[in-house]
């Protein structure tokens, strides 16, 4: 079992940054997971912004939803175990809760995106973008 507990969102003016971390504690190993960020505003479905997964020989690779190119980086510090998103250049379009999810490490990387195939979530911070 492992649990997930997101932490750093906030009210935070259009082109600013926010860090996100997401925590995970239990049976963990982190760098045995790969661990996504999604979002979910009002009455919309959950979408995927980021995910970083261990592709062996090419280790830790980031995914990113093209909303976030360019704009977020994810990153993990194993010894932490612990997930990060730095978002930067935030838009009120990104106003949403956030929320951190972990499966194994997924042999096909259209399975990142997908909340299906995550296995645990956090419960989701929220972060507002103001205008």
């Amino acid at each position: 079992q492992v649990r997930l507990v997101e932490s750093g969102g906030g009210l935070v003016q259009a082109g600013g940054s926010l860090r996100l971390a997401c925590a995970a504690s239990g049976q963990t190993y982190i760098r045995s997971y790969a661990m996504g960020w999604f979002r979910q505003s009002h009455e919309k479905e959950r979408e995927f912004v980021a995910a970083i997964n261990w592709d062996g020989l090419l280790g830790d690779t980031p995914y990113y939803a093209d909303s976030a190119k360019g704009r977020f980086a994810i990153s993990r510090d194993n010894a932490k175990d612990t997930v990060f998103l730095q978002m930067s250049s935030l838009k009120p379009e990104d106003t949403a809760v956030y929320y951190c999810a972990a499966r194994p490490p997924a042999p096909y990387s259209s399975q990142l995106s997908r909340p299906d195939e995550y296995h645990y979530w956090g419960q989701g911070t929220q972060v507002t973008v103001s205008s």
